[in-house]
């Protein structure tokens, strides 16, 4: 790896093309970004093992999802010239439902993915619930599954997220701030999935 410091990538993005969304939207693809996105970097044989598939299939979807500016190539952090380091080339995406409304390809893509997504994080908590005795008892009981009913209009219900998301960024940043101090002991990947929507009946 170069011994200058590799600039971080922004923020947040927002995807408002549907081809973009699209091409974000093959299941294949959302697990090799999410695996990506806990990684930092990798290539795609070590996609491959963590996802299970051929190294030319992953190799091709990786390249997709650079062609839309998702991924991008990243420092080589190995003398092995022949590998290809990738990572997301955001720290977070985003995508709105006002974006695609307008046209029934864009509103059809769009509820596509956020099913998809929701199926992952389904599965992503029955893993952890098929494998919570191997965490021991200080994870187990830290761990949290909750819902809750409020009484809202839409203005409380867009600051109520807007606080949450707000908290959750202090907590990854102390994170981030801990583990470049060399503090890492203890530490593991935790997710937080959060879905917040109007109802009247079920």
């Amino acid at each position: 790896m170069d011994d200058k410091q590799e600039s971080r990538p922004p923020a947040t993005r927002r995807i408002t093309d549907v081809g973009t969304l699209k091409a974000f939207g093959h299941p294949l693809r959302l697990k090799l970004y999410g695996t990506l996105r806990v990684a930092g970097t990798a290539t795609a044989s070590q996609l491959a093992t963590q996802v299970d598939e051929a190294v030319s299939l992953v190799s091709y979807h990786l390249r997709k999802l650079a062609e839309h500016g998702l991924i991008e190539e990243a420092d080589a952090q190995s003398g092995d010239a022949r590998e290809r380091w990738w990572r997301t080339a955001q720290e977070a995406l985003s995508f709105r439902h006002e974006d695609f409304k307008d046209t029934p390809e864009g509103a059809a893509v769009h509820a596509s993915v956020i099913r998809s997504l929701i199926a992952h994080h389904r599965e992503q908590y029955e893993t952890y619930l098929d494998q919570q005795a191997s965490w021991g008892e200080e994870w187990r009981r830290a761990a949290d599954q909750s819902d809750f009913l409020a009484r809202l209009n839409s203005a409380e219900l867009s600051e109520l997220n807007t606080e949450i998301h707000a908290l959750i960024k202090t907590y990854e940043e102390r994170g981030k701030a801990a583990e470049a101090a060399g503090d890492t002991e203890g530490r593991e990947n935790v997710a937080v999935h959060l879905a917040s929507f109007p109802f009247r009946n079920f």
